[in-house]
């Protein structure tokens, strides 16, 4: 892909779309994002050109996508909230698609997950495959990547298990915790979505770490790097649950909804294909153990507040 070609961004102000518009920066390339927080602090100063996500006016989203020869889409929601439901992110993707079609960006490449199956039980991963889904009948080359779960700075998850280990003497694991994850490095995630832009043809692939940890490993793996020693209990799924919810009335936040806990004993986050990516979660912990977790990360004030 010639430098001087635009690529669009959604989200680059937010976890994923950052890494990625990182990297393409690093590479010369022209970046536009699509975001709904257009006033957000960001790292990118005048580099990144700023467009809304207009996904309720299908002509502004195609007038902002023109010129463009790829788009690189991780818009989706973790949980239904405000009145955006899953199906209504669904229909959000596929205008989003359309209107890519329409301003002639010739490749799509799309953030998915591993498990993602519109067969899924669970209307998150169901979702997804709803997402996979539209994209392959949008008459767009694309190429779809189903990342496991996915560490770095600005992380979310990881972030709060580091923040409840820092302020709690005792940490509850739901169930027996020997369900398993398959952590991705979030700027390995960006360069092989760079890359897969750049490749012919249409393809669909895990994209997931050198290593695979119990949940109960990651959680004791965190601890010891930042050399904290909370009890660590099993306790039932639904207590485990009714926790958080409690937390989460407390810091004004959604920490963990039963679906995530459910793709989580299910195994959804590990890859039976190949690992793609090299950095170790354990290195990356120990050379970011100083800041993990040092403030909570809340889900609502970053996607709806």
């Amino acid at each position: 892909m010639p430098q001087s070609e635009l690529s669009i961004v959604t989200g680059a102000f937010s976890y994923t779309g950052r890494y990625i518009a990182q990297h393409l920066l690093a590479q010369g390339r022209k970046v536009r994002t699509l975001t709904g927080h257009p006033r957000r602090p960001h790292p990118f100063g005048d580099r990144v050109e700023v467009a809304p996500l207009s996904l309720n006016d299908p002509a502004e989203l195609a007038r902002n996508m023109q010129g463009a020869a790829t788009l690189y889409n991780t818009y989706w929601i973790r949980f239904p909230h405000a009145g955006l439901t899953f199906e209504k992110a669904v229909a959000n993707t596929e205008a989003l698609f359309r209107a890519a079609k329409q301003a002639g960006v010739r490749k799509i490449v799309h953030l998915s997950v591993t498990g993602a199956s519109t067969e899924s039980p669970l209307p998150y991963y169901r979702g997804k495959g709803e997402q996979e889904a539209a994209l392959a009948r949008s008459g767009v080359a694309y190429a779809i990547l189903r990342p496991t779960l996915i560490f770095g700075a600005g992380d979310i998850l990881l972030n709060n298990i580091a923040w409840l280990l820092r302020r709690f003497p005792v940490f509850a694991l739901p169930g027996s915790g020997d369900y398993r994850l398959q952590p991705i490095a979030a700027e390995e995630v960006a360069a092989q979505a760079v890359t897969a832009a750049a490749a012919p043809g249409n393809a669909t692939f895990d994209v997931a770490g050198p290593d695979v940890l119990s949940f109960e490993e990651l959680v004791r793996l965190i601890a010891r790097v930042l050399r904290r020693k909370p009890r660590i209990i099993h306790v039932a799924p639904s207590v485990a649950l009714a926790c958080v919810r409690a937390l989460g009335t407390l810091v004004g936040d959604i920490i963990l909804t039963p679906q995530e806990l459910e793709g989580l004993r299910r195994n959804l986050l590990v890859s039976s294909s190949p690992p793609t990516g090299r950095i170790r979660f354990a290195d990356w912990l120990e050379h970011n153990a100083a800041t993990l977790g040092l403030g909570y990360a809340s889900e609502l004030h970053r996607h709806f507040r």
